[in-house]
């Protein structure tokens, strides 16, 4: 009993709180001074002006909608005795408008044809509709001309 025991009733040497706590009000001060900084336009923005002018509305382009008469076609024994219907505008400039409804039953006869020749299984895939658009958009083009129809716009596409 050599060694000298330390009293138990003695207690460890706690360590200070004082670090942490400047720490932690250190990082709450220059987060809110950063943000604060940022939120103003201090850093990392650009100055504008307090007062932002009326915004100005364009004149819409020069256009009009052709109506394209509906479309009804049988689909015949492939598809079960199924029909197709489409309805749709023409997007052409105003100057055009009138020569693009002198051209309607060429017009129809070029989408009756074009949809006569497509598979009923192409029609009932889900993506079908925007190459069909594509197709008719370019017969229609050809058949009026170049520059006439900007868009082929369908309204209903519906097989039953």
């Amino acid at each position: 009993m050599a060694e000298a025991e330390e009293p138990q009733d003695a207690a460890p040497k706690k360590r200070s709180k004082l670090p942490i706590i400047l720490g932690v009000l250190g990082a709450l001060i220059l987060g809110g001074g950063g943000f604060f900084a940022t939120y103003s336009g201090l850093i990392l923005g650009e100055k504008t002006e307090e007062h932002a002018a009326e915004p100005t509305t364009e004149a819409l382009p020069d256009i009009a909608f052709v109506p394209v008469d509906p479309v009804v076609i049988s689909l015949g024994q492939a598809g079960a005795n199924q029909q197709l219907r489409l309805v749709a505008q023409l997007e052409v400039s105003k100057a055009h408008a009138p020569e693009v409804s002198m051209l309607m039953p060429r017009i129809l006869d070029v989408v009756n044809s074009y949809l006569r020749a497509v598979e009923v299984t192409q029609l009932q895939d889900p993506a079908a509709l925007v190459r069909l658009r594509a197709q008719m958009l370019r017969r229609i083009q050809i058949v009026t001309g170049d520059g006439r129809v900007r868009d082929l716009l369908i309204t209903e596409f519906m097989l039953n």
